[in-house]
C-alpha cells in the first residue's frame, strides 16, 4: 500500500516515543538481518570448517568493511537529505536525490570492486595473512574472491532502503534485508554441508541473498508504492547534491572506514606480537567471535541510530526544534539502555562462553576460553557509548557534518588506533594490552562528546512555546 503525505507529517507531530519505536525497530531488524550475513557464516563455517576457517573469514574482514563503508557515503547521506527536503516539501529534490543515490552506487562499486579483485593478495598480506597457518590464509582468499562480487548488489539495496526509511517506508526497508537474511539462512547449511563447499558455499550463499535484497529494494520504487518517485531520468550526478551529501555521508563512511583500519590495525598487532603461528591464528578466530558478537548486540543500537534520522531531519528542517530535543533526550535514555544489554551479554558470565561456543568448534576449548575472555576485556566499558552514537546521529541528521565527522572519528581515529600500537610497549602480556586499548578508548571518547552535546541541547531548549527560536540565539 503507497504512503501518504500525510503519513510522513506524522513525524512533525505524532508522539516522539511512539515515532522513535515505530522507526526503530523495523530499523533495528533491518541492521541486524544485514549484519546476520556474515555472523551466519562464520558459524557455519566455525563449527563445519575449523579453527582455521574461522580465522581466515575474519582475515578477510578489513578489506569487506572497506567496501561496506562506502555504502552509507552514499545511502546515509542521502537519505538525510531526503528527511529535510520531505520537511520542506521538495518534492523534485526528493526525486533527485533517489537517482543520484543510484547512479552513484553503480559507478562507485564498478570501480572499487574491480581494484580490491586486483590487490587481493596484497591487501590480504597487509591483513596478516602471511602470519598465520596456510590454511587460514587459504581460507580468506577463497572466500573474498567469491563474496566481493555481490557488494554492488549489497549497498544498492542498503542504500534504496535507506531511502525507504527517510520517506516513512521503514517497514519496507525493513523487508528488503529480511529477503535476503531468509535465503541466506536457507543457502547457508545448503552450500556449505550439503554440498560440501566449505568457505566456498558460504560465499555464494552471501551472493545470492544479496542479489534478492536488491530486486526487493527496487520493486518498491517500481509498483509505485514510494512517495518519492524512481524515475529514469533522474538518475544522474547532481553536483549540488553530491557536495550536500556527501558532507554528510562522510561521517558515517569515516566512521566505518576506521572500523576496518582498526580491525586491520587489530589483526596487524596481533601478527606482531604473537610468538607463534598457533597463537596467531587462535588470535584472529578470537577476534571473528569478537566481531561477532559485537554485530548482534550492537545492532539494536545501530537501528535506534537509524530510526531517529528521520524525526531529527523533518523536524530540524521544519525548525520543531523542542521536537528535536525530545527526541535527542529519549534516543539517549533508549540507546544508554541498548549498551547496558551489551555490556551484561558481553560480560557477565556465564554469556561470553555461550557466545563463543556459537563460533567454535567444541574441538578447540582452548580457543573457546580465550575468546570468553577476550569479550569481557574489551566490553567492559561498552555500555558508556551511546552519547557519542546519538550525538553523531543527530549531528549527521540536521547537516552539521564537520562535527559529526569529528565525532566518529574520536573513538577510533583519535584515540583508540594510537593506543592499539603503542600499549603493547609498555605491559609484558601483548595480548592483553592490544584487548585493554577498547574499553580505555570508550572511556576517553565519551568524555570528549559531552560538551558539544550539551551546547545543542541548550540551544534546542531556548525556544518560545510557538516553536520560534529567540533572536539573540543562533544555531551553533
Amino acid at each position: 500500500m503507497s504512503l501518504s503525505y500525510s503519513e510522513v507529517k506524522e513525524l512533525a507531530s505524532g508522539k516522539i516515543g511512539r515515532l522513535l519505536f515505530r522507526y526503530s525497530w523495523p530499523a533495528l531488524v533491518a541492521m541486524t538481518l544485514n549484519a546476520l550475513y556474515a555472523v551466519i557464516d562464520r558459524a557455519f563455517i566455525g563449527h563445519g570448517c575449523g579453527v582455521d576457517a574461522m580465522a581466515g573469514i575474519q582475515l578477510a574482514m578489513p578489506a569487506m568493511m572497506l567496501l561496506t563503508a562506502f555504502g552509507p557515503l552514499i545511502g546515509v547521506g542521502h537519505a538525510a537529505v531526503l528527511s529535510i527536503k520531505l520537511g520542506e516539501g521538495d518534492r523534485v529534490t526528493c526525486e533527485k536525490l533517489v537517482g543520484e543515490t543510484i547512479a552513484l552506487k553503480i559507478l562507485l562499486y564498478a570501480v572499487l570492486i574491480p581494484l580490491l579483485y586486483i590487490f587481493l593478495d596484497q591487501v590480504l598480506s597487509l591483513c596478516g595473512a602471511d602470519k598465520v597457518t596456510p590454511g587460514a590464509a587459504a581460507a580468506a582468499k577463497s572466500y573474498l574472491q567469491i563474496v566481493l562480487f555481490s557488494h554492488l548488489f549489497s549497498h544498492l539495496a542498503f542504500g534504496l532502503s535507506a531511502l525507504h526509511r527517510a520517506e516513512g517506508g521503514a517497514i519496507r526497508a525493513m523487508m528488503c534485508m529480511i529477503v535476503g537474511f531468509g535465503a541466506n539462512v536457507i543457502l547457508d547449511p545448503i552450500l556449505i554441508f550439503g554440498f560440501g563447499l566449505g568457505v566456498v558455499g558460504a560465499a555464494w550463499a552471501t551472493n545470492v541473498a544479496m542479489l534478492l535484497s536488491c530486486i526487493w529494494a527496487f520493486s518498491y520504487y517500481l509498483r509505485g508504492a514510494s512517495v518519492v518517485r524512481l524515475r529514469l531520468r533522474r538518475i544522474w550526478i547532481y553536483p549540488t547534491l553530491f557536495c550536500r551529501t556527501f558532507a554528510i555521508g562522510l561521517a558515517p563512511f569515516l566512521q566505518h572506514f576506521m572500523s576496518a583500519v582498526i580491525i586491520a590495525s587489530l589483526q596487524i598487532a596481533f601478527a606482531k606480537w604473537m610468538p607463534d603461528e598457533a597463537s596467531r591464528t587462535a588470535e584472529m578466530a578470537s577476534l571473528g567471535v569478537f566481531n561477532s558478537a559485537l554485530i548482534l548486540v550492537i545492532m539494536p543500537v545501530l537501528g535506534c541510530q537509524q530510526g531517529l534520522q528521520p524525526i531529527f531531519g523533518y523536524n530540524w528542517g521544519a525548525r520543531n526544534f523542542r521536537r528535536v530535543l525530545e527526541a535527542l533526550k529519549k534516543g539517549f535514555l533508549v540507546t544508554t539502555a541498548l549498551t547496558v544489554f551489551a555490556f551484561v551479554i558481553q560480560v557477565v558470565p556465564p554469556f561470553p562462553t555461550l557466545i563463543a561456543r556459537l563460533f567454535v568448534s567444541s574441538d578447540s576449548p582452548n580457543v573457546i576460553r580465550l575468546a570468553a575472555s577476550d569479550l569481557q576485556l574489551a566490553n567492559c566499558m561498552i555500555w558508556t557509548i551511546s552519547i557519542n552514537v546519538v550525538a553523531t546521529t543527530y549531528f549527521q541528521s540536521i547537516g552539521k557534518p564537520a562535527v559529526a565527522i569529528g565525532l566518529s572519528l574520536l573513538r577510533q581515529g583519535v584515540v583508540l588506533l594510537p593506543i592499539i600500537w603503542f600499549l603493547p610497549y609498555f605491559i609484558d602480556d601483548k595480548a592483553f594490552a592490544i584487548w585493554l586499548s577498547m574499553p580505555i578508548s570508550d572511556v576517553l571518547c565519551q568524555l570528549a562528546t559531552i560538551p558539544p552535546v550539551l551546547l545543542h541541547a541548550r540551544f534546542l531548549s531556548r525556544v518560545r512555546p510557538r516553536g520560534k527560536i529567540l533572536i539573540k540565539n543562533s544555531i551553533p
